[in-house]
């Protein structure tokens, strides 16, 4: 009796999708959108630290409160688009695992599409804060659509939503539990008993 061995590398394998995440996050782009998030969030800072703080000494009245809210929100919507791209960065790096970084992504509350356009007074406010809350809304419009294309990317990957992956993983199923074979005898004997 002979026993033929198959190489390894003619065995099936199952389907190797590959992940828009995983790719962006190794790509320079991912670098250069990371990169420009993180000068965002230093330009602000600096900003609200001394020219903003000395704009903001005088404004007056509802105009004061406005400046105020409106610093506020830019800075939380900087913190979120910082913490998505830090886990991003973390993955990428090999610091945190994929489900880490899935945990962690779910606690950053991303905000969809929108502008302070249609806040009344925003365009009496001073031009530095309104230059940086413009930015940071488009910054946070590309950092959204990654992000929901990243999680399309994961939906689609799913076996389910693959017809060839799932027939690939019915037969490695069939095919990885041998059976015993029984004799002929064993089968009649088998059928006799019914």
């Amino acid at each position: 009796m002979s026993t033929c061995r198959e190489p390894e590398s003619a065995a099936p394998k199952t389907g190797v999708t590959i992940s828009f995440g995983e790719r962006f996050a190794a790509s320079d782009q991912f670098d250069a959108i990371f990169k420009e998030g993180m000068a965002l969030v230093e330009h602000t800072a600096r900003y609200l630290d001394g020219p903003g703080r000395q704009e903001a000494r005088k404004l007056r009245g509802p105009l004061s409160v406005l400046y105020a809210t409106e610093s506020m929100r830019l800075t939380t919507r900087l913190l979120e688009l910082a913490s998505w791209l830090m886990i991003r960065r973390a993955l990428k790096s090999g610091e945190i695992s994929a489900e880490e970084a899935r945990n962690k992504r779910q606690r950053v509350k991303l905000k969809g599409t929108g502008r302070p356009s249609h806040v009344k007074g925003f365009s009496d406010l001073p031009e530095g804060l309104r230059r940086l809350i413009e930015q940071s809304f488009s910054l946070n419009d590309r950092i959204v659509q990654l992000d929901r294309a990243m999680e399309l990317a994961v939906e689609d990957a799913t076996p389910a939503d693959n017809p060839v992956g799932a027939q690939v993983s019915r037969l490695q199923e069939a095919f990885a539990h041998p059976r015993r074979r029984s004799s002929t005898r064993e089968a009649r004997a088998a059928l006799s008993e019914r």
